[in-house]
């Protein structure tokens, strides 16, 4: 096992701009966005006019913004804080990193700082919020595709499918202590030709904690959902959750329920019975036949708790929890994206969407319902965006986020977004059509610009 420190931003960016031969529109600062909006009052600035929900609560899709070359001195710019009482949405690219060591497939992010877990068996780390890297971890035992932060402790998986947990409470300089391997090595298979039973067969994809029950969650494409003791260095449970790779797990931690999704285009709702460890499936959503790729959980203090989910046909459905029963009815979807949702986040009223298509949505859940409003499409990357985290800076009138996403462009960008206020006007403005197939003879067809080393995987096989 080891580790590295810190080293200079700079010199590390500089570093990786001489080694690597960028495809022809991949590169850094003022040559690497064609995003910025044409009436944006400053450069590297952009202010995006909202886009409408549907009547129901259903969305509908939008028009993409029109690009322009940013003007950006660096690749690592600050975007200077500006204020609008007209527009909905600004962001800004405030960091961009062309990564040689294969493509980033997970982000978590703690206190303190940004991890992510890649095709190589580093697991990078970055100081919040300014992106200094602080160091990595290197395991040795292959690609990590799923890491979780929670307090101190750092949650990885790798590929000789085992789980590593580690102590990353030294913030000044990074020195994680791996705390522990699950499952165990057990002594006396040493010599035994049976694997441990424990132990998940293929790529663990996704994991989630219940820091109430210090219960881990993790989900496999060997279609399993396994629940691990951490104090305890055990499994509990395990049980076949669905008929094909499981992509996606998330806990409700007000009333313990575990959701998973799946390539067989279901979402389901495991409860845990009480003063057991054994879990009981209490409710099957499959609204869609596409594979369901990402989940996000959306619980507000005292009122409505939204379940979305993000299939591989562009479309994000959501479900809304009844008060009294604690069922999940289905309230509609959002459409938008022009190939699969891989990613999802949420963050209160907001929720942020990955794709296939090379782009970031940002939605905004109206007040007091379930309607939805594209506030932006967020342009950079050119490969699809595999994994999104968002952290929140502020938390005023007007909100300020920082969007931490990773592509199979092999870049790693940091995006600085302030979100003002809804106006009533934008909200009682009428929408005509709700149905799914719209036509719009002012919306051109999104074509994305596609990394031709991304598409060259793809042709080999599944790269998700």
């Amino acid at each position: 096992m080891e580790f590295h420190g810190e080293r200079n931003l700079w010199t590390f960016m500089d570093e990786e701009r001489k080694s690597i031969n960028l495809p022809r529109r991949l590169s850094f600062g003022n040559n690497g966005h064609h995003h910025h909006h044409q009436n944006s009052p400053e450069p590297g600035m952009h202010f995006t006019p909202t886009r409408q929900s549907a009547a129901s609560a259903t969305s509908i899709p939008q028009r993409p913004m029109s690009p322009e070359r940013a003007q950006a001195e660096t690749p690592w710019t600050l975007s200077p804080v500006r204020t609008s009482p007209t527009q909905p949405l600004l962001y800004h690219c405030i960091a961009s990193l062309h990564r040689h060591e294969g493509n980033i497939f997970t982000i978590a992010l703690s206190k303190d700082f940004i991890f992510t877990g890649s095709e190589s068996s580093r697991i990078h780390a970055w100081k919040q919020p300014d992106c200094t890297e602080m160091g990595y971890i290197k395991a040795n035992s292959g690609q990590v595709r799923a890491i979780f932060a929670y307090g101190k402790m750092l949650f990885t998986t790798h590929g000789d499918f085992k789980i590593r947990v580690w102590d990353v409470s030294c913030t000044e300089s990074f020195k994680p202590k791996k705390m522990a391997t699950l499952p165990q090595r057990n002594p006396l298979m040493l010599f035994s030709k049976n694997k441990n039973t424990q132990q998940h067969r293929e790529y663990i994809s996704c994991i989630a904690y219940n820091h109430d029950d210090r219960l881990l969650y993790t989900g496999s494409w060997d279609k399993t959902v396994k629940a691990w003791k951490v104090n305890e260095k055990r499994c509990v449970d395990s049980f076949i959750a669905h008929e094909g790779h499981i992509n996606a797990i998330v806990i409700n931690h007000e009333d313990g329920c575990v959701f998973t999704c799946s390539s067989d285009g279901s979402v389901k709702i495991w409860r845990r019975v009480f003063g057991e460890s054994s879990h009981i499936l209490t409710m099957t959503l499959k609204f869609q036949l596409s594979p369901v790729n990402a989940l996000a959980l959306s619980l507000s203090p005292g009122s409505s708790c939204l379940l979305y989910s993000g299939s591989s046909d562009g479309i994000i459905n959501f479900w809304e929890k009844e008060k009294t029963s604690g069922r999940y009815n289905h309230g509609g979807f959002m459409q938008g994206h022009h190939f699969a949702v891989l990613c999802l986040v949420a963050i209160g009223e907001l929720v942020f969407s990955g794709s296939e298509d090379a782009t970031i949505r940002v939605w905004r859940r109206e007040e007091g319902n379930c309607f939805h409003a594209c506030l932006a499409v967020i342009e950079g990357h050119h490969g699809p965006v595999r994994c999104l985290a968002v952290s929140l800076e502020t938390e005023n009138a007007v909100k300020g986020l920082l969007i931490y996403s990773a592509s199979l462009d092999q870049t790693f960008k940091v995006w600085r977004v302030k979100v003002f206020p809804s106006e009533k006007s934008v909200l009682d403005e009428p929408v005509i059509d709700q149905q799914r197939e719209i036509a719009d003879d002012m919306s051109p067809v999104l074509s994305p610009v596609l990394s031709p080393s991304w598409v060259e995987k793809k042709l080999q096989g599944n790269y998700f």
